[in-house]
């Protein structure tokens, strides 16, 4: 099966944005062979946030490739999401694509990094960049076609942004505004990226009201976040960093929260569950994370697949016919 997917119109999609290496710091030092396929899952999830855009390990893998391992370890459908506007326009193209897996969704959004780009007028390269309004407005446009089901990744990141860069936090706040808004007119979930801004993100969507369905992306609050949060009606997504040794503080958020309103993740190719962090990862190494799961809540494996791929299902309306 081809890696270049073609829309209708015959366009084919461009080839992965851009490599892991061209943001990881560790670069090429770290080990990029893929970690072995582990046992796989009692019962199936969905990987609810993954960046099928990036590439990454030592053998190049294709979207039915990811598809196919996913599928294998009983991880039988992915939602893969655009975050920049190259990201976005690939997202979408894929998704219109014949040759797009059926057990595919997807999700785009102007990250909050890429807001403040976007206001600014140009990239870290010195490339310029349409204004902020620009690419949220094509953001909107592609959110309507085929294969969508969450607005995100949106929110705010204190870790990249100067605390005195009064342009970039204003054009990250505006861009979440908008997000949230958009979220609401369109009826679709809205997926939080929020990094050292718990407070910030919390005064936002109360002061604009949070959609409905409202998922914080992997998850990186404490347990007093974890039920803020929960008390609001508002889903945690579980990534590979739960599994990480010095996670303590995330583990007992998940241990506050509960199964309920639990949604597990790769954020692929990033994050890694241990005992691989640091290699590529893609949703075939989701029962890693599942297993960290089950044991924090106290729940065995299969009834902690079915309790989450339950919630995952509501929270973006999934068809129950779609899967690999």
């Amino acid at each position: 099966m081809s890696s270049s997917p073609q829309n209708p119109s015959g366009a084919v999609a461009p080839p992965p944005v851009r490599d892991r290496e061209d943001i990881d710091p560790r670069g090429k030092k770290r080990d990029r062979s893929w970690p072995p396929a582990p046992e796989a899952l009692p019962f199936p999830v969905i990987d609810n946030h993954c960046h099928l855009d990036f590439a990454d390990g030592d053998e190049q893998l294709s979207v039915h490739d990811h598809v196919a391992r996913a599928a294998a370890a009983g991880v039988d459908a992915q939602i893969t999401i655009g975050s920049d506007l190259e990201a976005v326009r690939w997202t979408a193209a894929l998704l219109a694509s014949e040759d797009c897996p059926a057990s595919l969704r997807g999700g785009v959004a102007v990250h909050p990094n890429e807001a403040a780009l976007h206001a600014r007028g140009h990239d870290h390269e010195g490339r310029e960049l349409v204004g902020l309004d620009a690419a949220i407005a094509e953001v909107s446009e592609l959110l309507r076609g085929p294969g969508m089901v969450v607005v995100g990744e949106t929110g705010l990141d204190w870790f990249r942004t100067q605390r005195g860069d009064e342009q970039a936090r204003t054009a990250q706040i505006d861009s979440f505004r908008a997000h949230i808004a958009l979220a609401k007119e369109l009826d679709l979930p809205l997926q939080i990226h929020d990094r050292d801004a718990h407070r910030d993100v919390l005064e936002v969507l109360e002061a604009d009201g949070a959609p409905e369905r409202t998922v914080f992306h992997c998850f990186s609050g404490d347990a007093e976040f974890a039920r803020t949060c929960v008390d609001r009606g508002w889903y945690l997504s579980f990534a590979g960093t739960v599994t990480f040794k010095n996670a303590e503080d995330l583990r007992g958020a998940l241990a506050e929260a509960g199964l309920g309103q639990v949604l597990v993740e790769t954020d692929a190719p990033f994050l890694t569950p241990v005992p691989y962090r640091g290699r590529p990862n893609s949703s075939y190494l989701i029962p890693h994370t599942m297993a960290t799961i089950a044991e924090v809540t106290g729940t065995d494996l299969e009834t902690a697949c079915r309790t989450i791929r339950a919630t995952t299902k509501d929270v973006y309306r999934w068809p129950e016919a779609v899967a690999a």
